[in-house]
């Protein structure tokens, strides 16, 4: 839990330098577009029902609580899962374990489904498929996942009779052949509007990436080093 909290105050600082100036453009994007269909005589549901969060809470307090749970929660699995894998990735020692596992868990539980079902900045997507996105976004992770889990069993018999070497490598080839062809078989949605920047679409991606990879790096590292002193004074 610590290294992910720390990995998630990490991610907080990069969202709030580099996600939140493309997030803002964004947003005066879609506030513009929306002034123009506005009907003066309709009031907005949120002032009506005055549920609105300003956006300054939204880019301080909220961002940090979010990348905080984000990485408590993604620490603690990983933990978890470090613990189970130690001694069982052949010659790596504690700190190449925990990176290991949480190398693999950012590809299948992060990568595979951010490069499958980018994220969009808002004014880009249709409200009403917001749903079937986000439960094919969960699909393709427990996909994900289920391959991972299959291609490391498969890998580690390989290795008794190929060595390690080739078994790494056709593990990680079974993977991103399984992978690829289910992102190609899955439904695609393109929904940007012809008027939105491709520029800022682009920069936004950019940071959400930036973001993600902040976040498992620095999980990576603290975990790994928590766990080779844990392991060591036992």
């Amino acid at each position: 839990l610590l290294a992910g909290l720390i990995a998630g105050l990490a991610a907080f600082g990069v969202a709030f330098a580099v996600g939140e100036p493309s997030l803002n453009a964004a947003i005066a994007i879609e506030d513009s577009d929306a002034s123009h269909h506005h009907d003066p005589t309709e009031q907005s549901p949120v002032d009506s029902e005055g549920t609105a969060v300003p956006r300054s809470v939204q880019a301080t307090v909220g961002l940090l609580t979010g990348t905080l749970l984000a990485g408590a929660t993604l620490g603690g699995l990983a933990g978890i899962l470090t613990g189970f894998a130690l001694g069982r990735f052949g010659g790596l020692g504690p700190r190449g374990t925990a990176l290991s596992v949480v190398a693999i868990m950012f590809v299948t539980l992060d990568l595979v489904p951010f490069v499958g079902y980018p994220p969009n900045p808002p004014g880009v997507g249709q409200a009403d498929t917001i749903g079937q996105r986000t439960a094919l976004y969960f699909v393709l992770m427990a996909i994900s996942v289920i391959a991972a889990v299959m291609v490391i069993v498969l890998g580690r018999r390989a290795a008794h009779r190929w060595g390690g070497w080739y078994a790494i490598l056709s593990s990680i080839g079974s993977y991103l052949i399984i992978i690829s062809a289910v992102i190609v078989l899955m439904p695609a949605y393109d929904e940007v509007p012809a008027s939105f920047p491709g520029s800022l679409l682009y920069e936004f991606r950019v940071a959400s990436l930036g973001t993600r990879l902040t976040l498992w790096a620095a999980l990576g590292v603290m975990l790994a080093e928590l766990v080779y002193r844990l392991t060591r004074r036992s």
